[in-house]
């Protein structure tokens, strides 16, 4: 498919491309070299103009993207990705090393997101109704059909390749979700556009509605994809594998081949009209004309034209101005702002979730920039890799998986191996038949985390400006590929770099997530989980209306969101983030909001959902060094105010409420304790740093505050109250009603805490279970004591009087309600470890000691040991255990008894 450069008396050189395709990309920088045009028109957005000479800039390294944005509403934008192997990309590198102008000729973004949004209403239901009237079409802006993967008649293969990639130019971003481009909508799941009476559907230019029986037939030339047909045509039942044989594996080609697909698609046209894409039209208009005036000021053979295959016959079509400029008649516009955006090659892959795009961006890419041998070369790359996560890979299996591949695509007859003999190859010399190391090929290099890099001259919001300056200050570069992020506030740069993430998360650019921390539990780690996605840029462009730095944005958003807020939980939420991100600026204003909205809340579940996060944030202040006195204060306040409403909101709950109920105590129960120690901890240190020698400290002030405001005193008697109130609950017989689920839960808090004795909560299990309780009451108790899986099973193996009762009690429970209480056991117990449950069972099955708790010398053995201690046994391993104490493994004359012990 080579040949020479047609004349220039031709016309202009159109160059029908399959968006984001290597081969393409050859193919048009060898037409360019050849033609030397004085101008090159390329399908994109107009607005791009102004911007397209940043391409030639030393740090703009693709995949990049163009951004464009409605200016008074960010998260109404659209991307335009451009890979280093994009047949755009590489007609403007062509176009800006030999000073050649590079125009836009596609929709202007300004139309298309407006009509992207009018096409969004129209898309809601409404009333069935008499056809539309004639008119102007309803405005949209459908992707490529050359771009889109959709079946010809019957659906195409999953994956299937385009001419016209829908990842490509024109892709436009979701205005219902904003963090997503949307990718150009699939055709099976559009409405149709034939069909007055769907809501979505368009009318014809200048016709009336078509009839259903028009819609009819015409369903049968909608949802075309081109590669399909080609590649059935040709005898291919994979369109992917028809694209690398005829263009990918063909080297640069010429002229004729971009002839040859433009007859392709030009018969294509003639079966299939539209192709599903009416739309198309109000494009094609467009781009006709910017044709036109650039094959007046330059000349017919001084122009060049790169777009989608598809498009080709259209721009080729003898049409008037008039009627071109009729189309575009009455558009809807939308003032909008562009810029140049990082892209991912994980962005461009379809199974990644971006749903236009091609399936293997990091293959593609290294055909496009291999200068030889590409085969030897990936097999090359994909042992390096396997040998990095320690497979044994060496240099011999990377010959022989190269002879496999070379063997494999000679068997197919094709001209040379592709992906997938290349994958079949690894699979079977490298990874031994397993897919397990393949699909880290798969993700890592057919897919790849290559982020791409815009110079910062590229004009950007200043809030992004402000959060590049920030990244860079702290040493935080984004990055494609997910990583874990160990921070410890201690440090000052690792705490900047938790208060950026925090405030970010306020903003809702979610570049990092927090995550669990496997190496300590500390109040001064956090763990981060951080991954840039291309989405974000859209999301720090709407944040930009905050503010125009992070922490001015973060401050006003918190702000906005305190006043907004309509629970007591919302208000506790917010002003946790705001201590995490650091927002001292937010907080009396969420203070304000926090006091007003605990004094107004008397919902007992509203004030033990909002105490936890509460006490956290009091606690934060330790590490963080921010003045949390007036949040102590407000918890103290919470926590009065709970001792005092719980016990009769516990009251005349049903099965339900009384599960929330639970929940909201054991919240509780937890936030006392925490703030306790956090309040105990405080006073501690401030005495110290009363005695010490005075030196500057940024926590003194706060800690003193929170001394006078609530000192270890008061965090006793608080906890003392507590305790007293669970009492009073755990020791209530039912009447008034209180749930046995609230009882049990409330015995078991204060057992677990060392405030119940275990005879005395002997008594209780034994009351609780006397036979004059009914039998479902009794089961709720149980669950409320030893249920929830939080040590309830170990509780019943170490205290065998326990499970005696339970036992008892079990067997004694008649017949005819044994059904009524089996749910609440079957709950309560599936809920153990499987070792506690098995256990448990040879305890019963050997039959548990009822009359006195466990562990003295004449008590049974459990399962598997002897009766009592065996000193001699216990010394043989006193040496063993002293080496690795790094003590005198000789034995001393008391470590028997020691071991006893």
């Amino acid at each position: 498919m080579t040949g020479a450069p047609r004349a220039r008396a031709a016309g202009p050189l159109l160059l029908g491309v399959r968006h984001h395709g290597p081969g393409s990309a050859r193919a048009v920088r060898a037409a360019l070299e050849a033609r030397a045009p004085r101008v090159v028109l390329i399908e994109g957005p107009p607005e791009a103009d102004a911007i397209v000479r940043l391409a030639a800039e030393k740090d703009m390294r693709p995949p990049v993207a163009l951004l464009a944005h409605a200016a008074d509403d960010p998260g109404r934008a659209g991307f335009w990705p451009l890979a280093g192997f994009s047949p755009e990309w590489a007609a403007i590198q062509w176009a800006l090393a030999h000073e050649v102008p590079v125009r836009f000729i596609d929709l202007p973004a300004a139309n298309s997101l407006a009509m992207s949004a009018k096409e969004t209403r129209a898309a809601e239901p409404a009333p069935a109704g008499p056809p539309a009237p004639a008119g102007p079409p309803a405005p949209a802006v459908p992707p490529d059909p050359a771009a889109e993967p959709a079946p010809a008649v019957a659906p195409a293969p999953a994956g299937a390749p385009t001419l016209g990639d829908p990842a490509a130019p024109g892709d436009r971003a979701n205005p219902g979700d904003q963090a997503h481009p949307l990718d150009s909508a699939d055709p099976l799941d559009q409405a149709d556009p034939l069909d007055p009476a769907d809501p979505g559907a368009t009318v014809a230019p200048g016709g009336q509605g078509a009839p259903a029986a028009q819609a009819a037939r015409s369903a049968e030339r909608l949802r075309v994809d081109p590669l399909s047909v080609l590649a059935e045509a040709a005898g291919y039942d994979d369109p992917e594998r028809w694209w690398e044989d005829v263009i990918e594996h063909r080297g640069t080609g010429g002229t004729e081949a971009f002839a040859a697909v433009a007859e392709a698609m030009a018969a294509l046209r003639a079966e299939y009209g539209h192709g599903g894409h009416e739309d198309d039209a109000v494009r094609e208009a467009h781009m006709r004309l910017r044709l036109r005036e650039a094959r007046r000021e330059f000349g017919d053979g001084e122009v060049a034209v790169v777009c989608g295959a598809w498009h080709v016959p259209a721009l080729g079509e003898r049409t008037s101005v008039t009627a071109d400029r009729k189309l575009l008649k009455g558009l809807p516009k939308v003032k909008t702002e562009i810029s140049w955006v990082p892209w991912t090659h994980r962005r461009l892959a379809r199974h990644s979730g971006y749903g236009a795009g091609i399936t293997s961006p990091g293959w593609y890419d290294h055909l496009f920039h291999a200068p030889d041998r590409p085969v030897e070369r990936w097999l090359t790359k994909v042992a390096g890799l396997l040998r990095a996560e320690d497979f044994s890979v060496s240099s011999a299996h990377v010959i022989e998986a190269v002879r496999l591949a070379e063997t494999l695509a000679a068997m197919r007859g094709r001209p040379l191996a592709g992906l997938a003999e290349t994958l079949d190859a690894v699979r079977a010399v490298m990874c031994e038949g397993s897919d397990v190391p393949i699909a880290l090929v798969r993700d890592r290099l057919v897919v790849g985390d290559v982020l791409g890099e815009v110079p910062e001259s590229a004009p950007a919001v200043p809030l992004q400006r402000d959060l590049t300056r920030t990244q860079r200050s702290l040493r935080l570069k984004p990055e494609a590929l997910e990583r874990e992020l160990e921070l410890d506030l201690r440090k000052e740069t690792d705490a900047g770099r938790s208060r950026l993430l925090h405030r970010l998360r306020l903003l809702g650019v979610d570049w990092g997530t927090p995550a669990v921390s496997r190496g300590s539990t500390g109040t001064f780690r956090e763990t981060w989980r951080l991954r840039w996605e291309p989405e974000l840029s859209v999301r720090v462009a709407e944040a930009g209306v905050w503010g125009t730095t992070v922490l001015s944005a973060a401050t006003a958003k918190a702000e906005t969101e305190a006043r907004s807020a309509k629970g007591l939980a919302e208000v506790t939420e917010l002003a946790e983030r705001c201590l995490l991100a650091g927002l001292s600026g937010a907080l009396p204003v969420v203070m304000r909001s926090l006091a007003d909205r605990a004094a107004l809340d008397a919902d007992v579940g509203h004030l033990a959902q909002a105490l936890p996060a509460l006490v956290r944030s009091v606690r934060y202040g330790d590490v963080r060094g921010t003045d949390t006195a007036a949040l102590g204060e407000v918890a103290v306040g919470l926590t009065e105010r709970i001792l005092v409403g719980l016990p009769p909101a516990c009251v005349g709950l049903d099965a339900d409420g009384a599960a929330e109920m639970r929940r909201h105590m054991e919240a509780v129960h937890r936030a006392i304790g925490l703030l306790s120690e956090t309040e105990t901890g405080t006073a501690a240190a401030a005495e110290t740093e009363t005695g010490a020698e005075a030196r500057p400290h940024t926590q003194t002030g706060a800690r003193s505050a929170q001394t006078r405001s609530a000192g270890p005193g008061a965090a006793d008697g608080l906890r003392a109250r507590w305790a007293a109130m669970l009492r009073s609950l755990a020791g209530r017989d039912g009447t008034p009603a209180t749930p046995g689920l609230i009882r049990g839960r409330a015995a078991r808090l204060l057992l677990d805490d060392g405030r119940l004795a275990e005879d005395e909560a002997a008594r209780l299990m034994g009351l609780a279970l006397s036979p004059g309780t009914q039998p479902p009451e009794a089961a709720s108790w149980i669950e409320g004591f030893i249920g929830g899986g939080a040590g309830g099973g170990m509780l019943l193996v170490h205290d065998e009087r326990l499970l005696g009762l339970v036992d008892h009690w079990l067997i004694s429970v008649p017949a005819e309600a044994f059904t009524d209480v089996l749910p609440l056991l079957r709950r309560t117990f599936s809920a153990y470890d499987t070792g506690v449950r098995r256990t448990l069972g040879e305890l019963v099955r050997r039959g548990p000691a009822v009359d006195g708790p466990t562990g003295g010398q004449g008590a049974p053995a459990a399962p598997g040991f002897g009766p009592g201690l065996d000193p001699d046994r216990a010394a043989a391993v006193v040496s063993t255990v002293r080496l690795l104490l790094g003590l005198d493994p000789a034995p001393h004359a008391n470590d028997t008894m020691e071991a006893a012990r």
